[in-house]
């Protein structure tokens, strides 16, 4: 895992998400939603939540899922 967040952006908890009442998930990105999961995609990425170790292999699952945050070019705001 050390070799992934060379920076330790993951540890600022710059990711989260909310579940609505229709199993819905929003990845946000520092409080904007960037995007949007249904169905089966919002069903695996709860088990990978679910199976991770820490808090910062959540951040890991939720960077991953985003696909465009690995460049280091992200706006703070």
């Amino acid at each position: 895992m050390s070799n992934i967040d060379k920076r330790n952006r993951l540890d600022e908890k710059p990711f989260s998400y909310q579940i609505t009442k229709d199993d819905t998930v929003f990845i946000l990105f520092h409080g904007k939603r960037v995007k949007t999961l249904k169905g089966k995609e919002a069903e695996k990425f709860l088990e990978r939540i679910e199976e991770a170790a820490d808090k910062k292999e959540e951040q890991l699952v939720i960077a991953k899922i985003t696909g465009n945050f690995k460049r280091g070019n992200e706006r703070r705001k």
